[in-house]
């Protein structure tokens, strides 16, 4: 739901806005100036490196377990390489079960999760299974779920996506051995996949769950879901007579995109990073265009190749204006 004005950032342009309307005085609006763009306080720099430190920590740790296995391969007994894995496996289970629903539980669980598939892969060289590794990422995000849906932790969701993209994709490449007018249906379907969870995320988080909140995540979810439209939709605007339906589907899923991006930045009463991203798939649509309209269909000369830097920067200017202009409007400001 949109947050309530008394809920909303005093950022410098809604602290103008107040003066302008006569509700702040001169003397409290330099001081409302000066906290708005005061440095966090100790307690919040502290919270912040912990958190970082943890997730940098844990990343390094994981992949010292995927190097370890990976040098000391030819040296470890089948056994010893499942059972090392598998004590790794219940030694963060168990932690994150001890250290319950705060930060370091959370992050024991990821790691439990990943060490899943450091386990699935060691088992199929081992005794060479003969599964293809897209069903190696199919079958570590099937494993993973319950884990997922009990921890309540946005990162572990977001981690389970890239695997189901990760196996769809491999899927594709293995088994459909697709031409290009399949890969713009590829480029769909991820397409429809991430927008689906985009939108089930700013679902529930419109619906005030609280561990749904942090606006990174759907920022991510938003370029995962962006991403392969526009590189499809940029195949379709460069040669739409040589591609099939798909590419022109995903161009029309690319607009569709646009309009969200501008409706939750309104909903929301400023998301300037999913409008900038809008923006940006629009610049690489247009540009995309007046290159095929001056390179490919046109003569291509120097005055074309002249030209296009000044298409770009005349681009780039109106985005900026446009985007300070909703700026001041809403007051935005952005948000982790």
């Amino acid at each position: 739901m949109p947050k309530d004005l008394l809920d909303l950032d005093a950022t410098p342009e809604r602290l103008r806005a107040l003066a302008d309307a006569g509700i702040l005085p001169p003397a409290a609006l330099e001081r409302a100036l000066h906290l708005s763009v005061a440095s966090p306080p100790r307690a919040e720099w502290r919270s912040f490196l912990s958190t970082a430190l943890m997730a940098l920590g844990t990343m390094l740790v994981l992949s010292g377990v995927i190097y370890f296995f990976a040098y000391n391969w030819a040296d470890l007994h089948r056994f010893g390489k499942l059972g090392l894995i598998a004590a790794a496996m219940v030694g963060t289970s168990v932690a994150a079960w001890r250290l319950g629903e705060g930060l370091a539980g959370q992050f024991a669980l990821l790691a439990s999760a990943v060490l899943v598939g450091a386990l699935l892969a060691v088992y199929g060289q081992a005794y060479q299974t003969g599964a293809d590794p897209y069903e190696l990422f199919l079958g570590w995000a099937v494993l993973i779920l319950p884990w997922v849906a009990l921890a309540r932790f946005a990162p572990l969701w977001q981690f389970l996506l890239v695997l189901l993209d990760t196996g769809v994709i491999l899927f594709w490449a293995q088994v459909l051995d697709g031409d290009e007018d399949s890969a713009a249906w590829l480029a769909v379907v991820l397409g429809l996949l991430n927008g689906f969870a985009w939108a089930t995320y700013e679902h529930f988080a419109n619906a005030g769950v609280s561990w749904l909140q942090r606006r990174w995540v759907p920022r991510g979810l938003a370029v995962m879901t962006v991403a392969p439209l526009l590189a499809a939709a940029a195949v379709f605007i460069v040669a739409p007579s040589e591609v099939g339906p798909g590419a022109g589907v995903a161009l029309l899923l690319v607009l569709g995109t646009l309009a969200a991006d501008y409706a939750l930045h309104r909903h929301l009463r400023g998301e300037l990073f999913l409008l900038t991203l809008g923006v940006l798939s629009a610049m690489t649509l247009v540009t995309t265009l007046v290159g095929r309209l001056l390179i490919v269909e046109g003569d291509i000369n120097e005055f074309s190749l002249f030209l296009m830097p000044f298409v770009i920067i005349g681009e780039v200017a109106l985005a900026v204006w446009w985007l300070r202009n909703e700026a001041r409007t809403t007051g935005s400001a952005e948000e982790a």
